[in-house]
């Protein structure tokens, strides 16, 4: 193998909360894997469904969906930093953000966890923020809309095939990512 990449995608875990706001990561690592053709399981001792392919290049890259409470999502980055032995720079990290206009797709080399909690317990767990992230942009709550109740609400189905056309998005600077075309070195 030459380098391990490892893709996390940001949301909650279980039937309730699978298309809601909160879950542009998850939505991205799943589609990710069908495009693959792979199938996540859950590694309880890394904290989260995990699946591995090896690339045409020879690497070996590992998608993962943190199967804890979305604030402590660090639990399960960190282990997986730890298990597959790489620095910051082998990670990226997709997760929704409602900074930013809905179906809007933002890639950074690094930069702060802003209002995300689960971005702000990766940044704490790893003592930096030093990473890849993609930005899924899924705008501010409604007014009069309490910001918890507007993440783990269903996604409206007006708003469906932009945020599906987000996730597609995504998916292509990831394979960027793991290529090395997307930030200038």
């Amino acid at each position: 193998m030459k380098t391990h990449k490892i893709v996390v995608g940001l949301g909650n875990y279980g039937d309730k909360y699978a298309y809601t706001y909160h879950n542009m990561g998850f939505l991205a690592i799943d589609c990710l894997a069908d495009k693959l053709g792979i199938e996540l399981k859950l590694k309880q001792k890394l904290y989260g469904k995990v699946a591995e392919f090896v690339d045409k290049d020879g690497n070996k890259i590992v998608l993962a969906q943190p199967w804890t409470y979305m604030n402590l999502s660090g639990m399960c980055v960190s282990s997986l930093m730890h298990y597959y032995k790489v620095g910051l720079d082998s990670l990226i990290v997709i997760y929704d953000d409602i900074d930013i206009e809905i179906g809007t797709t933002r890639a950074r080399q690094r930069g702060s966890a802003g209002t995300h909690n689960g971005m702000r317990h990766i940044v704490s767990t790893l003592g930096s923020s030093d990473f890849a992230r993609i930005r899924i942009g899924i705008g501010k709550p409604p007014e009069r809309v309490p910001l918890a109740d507007w993440v783990t609400s269903e996604i409206t189905k007006e708003q469906r095939q932009v945020l599906a056309n987000a996730i597609e998005e995504s998916t292509d600077i990831v394979q960027k990512w793991i290529v090395g075309e997307l930030f200038d070195k």
